[in-house]
This record gives C-alpha cells, sequence and structure tokens, in this order.
C-alpha cells in the first residue's frame, strides 16, 4: 500500500501529468483538496472509489482516512493542486506517514507561476534583464517568515518575483519592493490560472492595488513582479547564437574556421 501526493495541476483538468492522472484512475481511495482541484480530476477514480474532499478536514482526520486505507490494504491518491512540492503541506504529512511506517511517493505537477507565465506568453528568464525567478509568500494569518527572507530583503536582487497567498497582502508587497523595484515596475496579478474564470490584472507597484481592489479579489491569485513582464529590449540568449559555440553545435556551423 502507497500514498501517492499527486500534483494536479493549477486548474487545467488536463494539465495533470500522464502519470498522476494513472494513479487517480486506479487508487481505490481519493483524496483530494476540493477547493482547488478540479472535480474533472477526481472524477477519473475507479467505479466504487471512496472520494474525500479533505478540504474541510484537519490534519489529524486526513491521517484516520490514510490509516484507514492502510489498514485495509487501500492504494491512497492523495491529490493536491500546482505542484506539491511549494506550499503543499505535504511535509507534514510525509512526517506522519514515515511515522507509521506508510509508504510514499510524489509526482510533480505543473506549478501556477509556470502556467501563468504560459497564459500570459512570456518568459520569466530574459538575457540581461532577470536571471533569476523567486517564488515566496509574505506572512499573514499564516507562519511567519523566516529570517532574511522578508519581500524587503528578496527585493534586493532585482530578481523575477512570483509572490503566492498575498492577494490580500499588496499594500505590504508595494511598500516593501517599491524601493528596489520603482514605482513603474511592471506586476500582474493572476487569478485562478487554467480556470474557467481565470483573469489577469496587469499594473505597476503603484496602481496595482487599486486595480485588485476594484475586481475584488480575495484570494487564489498569484502575483509577478519583475521587468521581463513587459520588456521588449532585451539581447538574444546566447543558446541559438550562430557565433556561439557548444558542445552540440561545430565550429564552423558558427561561423569558425
Amino acid at each position: 500500500m502507497t500514498v501517492h501526493f499527486i500534483g494536479a495541476g493549477p486548474g487545467a483538468p488536463d494539465l495533470i501529468t500522464v502519470r498522476g492522472l494513472r494513479l487517480i484512475e486506479r487508487c481505490p481511495v481519493c483524496l483530494y483538496a476540493g477547493s482547488l482541484v478540479p472535480p474533472e480530476i477526481v472524477a477519473a477514480a475507479p467505479a466504487g472509489a471512496r472520494v474525500v474532499d479533505t478540504a474541510p478536514l484537519h490534519l489529524d482526520e486526513i491521517m484516520a482516512e490514510v490509516e484507514a486505507a492502510h489498514a485495509a490494504g487501500k492504494e491512497v491518491a492523495r491529490v493536491h493542486s500546482g505542484d506539491p512540492s511549494l506550499y503543499g503541506a505535504i511535509a507534514e504529512q510525509i512526517r506522519r506517514l514515515e511515522d507509521l511506517g506508510i509508504a510514499y511517493d510524489i509526482v510533480p505537477g505543473v506549478p501556477a507561476y509556470a502556467a501563468a507565465a504560459a497564459a500570459l506568453g512570456c518568459e520569466l528568464t530574459l538575457p540581461e534583464v532577470s536571471q533569476t525567478v523567486i517564488l515566496t509568500r509574505t506572512a499573514m494569518k499564516s507562519s511567519a517568515m523566516p529570517p532574511g527572507e522578508e519581500l524587503e530583503t528578496l527585493g534586493r536582487s532585482g530578481a523575477t518575483l512570483a509572490i503566492h497567498l498575498s492577494v490580500r497582502n499588496l499594500r505590504y508587497v508595494e511598500e516593501a519592493l517599491t524601493p528596489h523595484y520603482g514605482t513603474d515596475c511592471p506586476v500582474v496579478v493572476a487569478y485562478r490560472v487554467g480556470w474557467p474564470d481565470q483573469a489577469f490584472i496587469r499594473g505597476t507597484l503603484a496602481d496595482i492595488r487599486g486595480k485588485v481592489r476594484a475586481a475584488k479579489l480575495t484570494r487564489t491569485a498569484l502575483i509577478l513582479v519583475g521587468r521581463v513582464l513587459d520588456s521588449g529590449d532585451f539581447r538574444d540568449s546566447a543558446l541559438y547564437d550562430p557565433q556561439h559555440v557548444h558542445v552540440l553545435r561545430h565550429p564552423a556551423k558558427a561561423g569558425g574556421a
């Protein structure tokens, strides 16, 4: 018996991996985060499967479902949104499983920041604009940020930022990042990426808060910050430069001798 942690992707049912979907199709128990996982994905569970929405459950109740499945020798599809390695709260579940001697594995999923970039038709790393993407969040009612991971510190890098779980904390985002990025720095708030009602609000650090307030977005949104979001002025990468020689390109093809 194994518990399979499965990343369902950001919302579109067809963005789940083939491996993840096949596991759901065969597991007699499916535990899923109902507020974030599309119903079409868990509908793939086999006939007669026990399918449980864990959104209203606390950790002990979730683990009770797992232990019951383990006692019955039934494999469990534990379905999370996005990629379970990012803000998936799987570490605490894994710790319990290890204490109980229950096997587990993890199937990665498409993260929201990647799906948002795809929907926006942009690249998050542009030559000489930004070569770093920082995935982070801000502290509100959840656990505090570790020392050194506050936006004021991360913002010094000038990197592209993907800020999770923070759409109600935009005042702080603006105040923390403006000294480093400037008031005119592009910002995109991506709402429910991959769902039928997905929406993208474009603005700058100076005006994004007002635009989001007007749209009445209060949850399930990702904040992207960085010059890559509105940069038409960047050099081509070296990867496909005809003068750039590498192990897979013969010097003659690169204009060499």
